[in-house]
């Protein structure tokens, strides 16, 4: 971009609408508010290295750009910021087994569970914004199919559902095989 002014103008501009916006903000609705000779992406990669320092930073997630706090700062404020309720454990483990094995029925959950899943549960994740139906598997009784949606990736910090870990590094390192007890005496 030839005029420095206009560029400034862009980064305000862009670094507003991420401030004020309930959600990820992608290139192409930030290119909407530019100038017209304005890349979004340029604009983004600017803010973001205007920001690198500061103590919110711009980050990716969930296919967007928003600000969040500084890594090195989180301890010292999670003191007085009030945490977020917790997800229960079935509700953590169903929604694993959707990110990981999505689009998934409610039979397949509980499969991979060994436990039967609760309509609680599903409304748990449903009210979070966690999980959304995805479709009906063409199979007798067309059972509803289970999908992440991008809130997941948000809360999680995730730009894409490829950068979960993978089972490799979740599964713990070998352990030595167990040697047998000693005799009784």
């Amino acid at each position: 971009m030839a005029d420095p002014a206009l560029f400034a103008y862009a980064l305000r501009i862009a670094e507003a609408l991420v401030f004020a916006s309930d959600r990820p903000v992608t290139p192409a609705r930030l290119q909407g508010a530019l100038p017209p000779d304005c890349d979004a992406r340029a604009v983004l990669t600017a803010l973001a290295a205007s920001c690198a320092d500061r103590p919110v930073q711009l980050v990716e997630v969930a296919g967007g750009f928003a600000f969040r706090t500084a890594p090195e700062l989180a301890p010292a404020i999670t003191r007085v910021v009030e945490v977020p309720r917790r997800l229960p454990r079935a509700a953590m483990e169903t929604l694993a087994i959707v990110a990981y094995h999505q689009p998934v029925t409610r039979a397949e959950i509980e499969e991979i569970r060994g436990a039967s899943l609760s309509q609680s549960t599903l409304e748990i994740l449903l009210d979070a914004s966690l999980i959304a139906p995805r479709g009906r598997k063409e199979v007798p009784g067309r059972p509803s199919l289970w999908g992440t949606t991008p809130r997941f990736l948000e809360q999680f910090g995730l730009k894409a559902l490829s950068d979960l870990p993978r089972r490799e590094e979740l599964v713990n390192e070998p352990t030595l095989p167990l040697q047998a007890p000693p005799p009784a005496a």
